[in-house]
Formats: C-alpha cells, sequence, structure tokens
C-alpha cells in the first residue's frame, strides 16, 4: 500500500505533531532518570496520557536509574513482555509483574 500524497501545508503539520511528541518523550524520560516521576505511577497512567501509552516500555524502564540493557531484558523475560511492546499495550498483570519486580 502506497503512502498517501501530502500537501505541503500537511507535511508541515505532521513533521510539527511529531516533533512535539518526540520533545514531550524526552521530557517524559528525563524526568524518569532524574527521580521526579516513578516508574509505576508512569505505567499506570500509560492508558490516559498518549506522550507515555506510545512510548516502548523498554525506553522507559532504561529510563530507571540503575538499569541497562541487560537488566531490563532480564525484567521484560521474567514479566513475560515483548520488547516491543509499548507501555499502553501492556495488561493489568504485566504492569504490576514489573512494578513488582522494580520495588
Amino acid at each position: 500500500m502506497a503512502l498517501p500524497t501530502l500537501t505541503p501545508e500537511q507535511r508541515a503539520e505532521a513533521l510539527a505533531k511529531a516533533a512535539e511528541a518526540r520533545k514531550a518523550r524526552s521530557e517524559l524520560l528525563a524526568s524518569i532518570k532524574s527521580g521526579k516521576e516513578s516508574i509505576d505511577k508512569v505505567l499506570n497512567r500509560a492508558k490516559e496520557d498518549k506522550t507515555v501509552g506510545k512510548t516502548k516500555v523498554t525506553q522507559l524502564l532504561k529510563a530507571v536509574p540503575g538499569l541497562g540493557t541487560v537488566k531490563v531484558a532480564a525484567l521484560l523475560e521474567q514479566a513475560g513482555i515483548d520488547p516491543d511492546r509499548r507501555a499502553a499495550g501492556l495488561g493489568e498483570r504485566q504492569r504490576e509483574a514489573l512494578i513488582n519486580a522494580l520495588k
């Protein structure tokens, strides 16, 4: 299926929207990294907040101080979560398993 042809105005609007989303995601990850936001609160609001919901769980967990690639991969495997899963796509049990593993 071919991508639709966008007018220059539509393209500019889409680019601005994408840049805004990247900025919001970057601020979210920075707030987790600095400790202003806890991962359990962020995961619990994933269904309502589009910025959180569209962020990959792997990115969110890597922003937590003390968690690197290996620990994140082990956590996801232990909880039965696909590494490409986005936060809004987590089930209730998966979310609880992650939160309990991080405590």
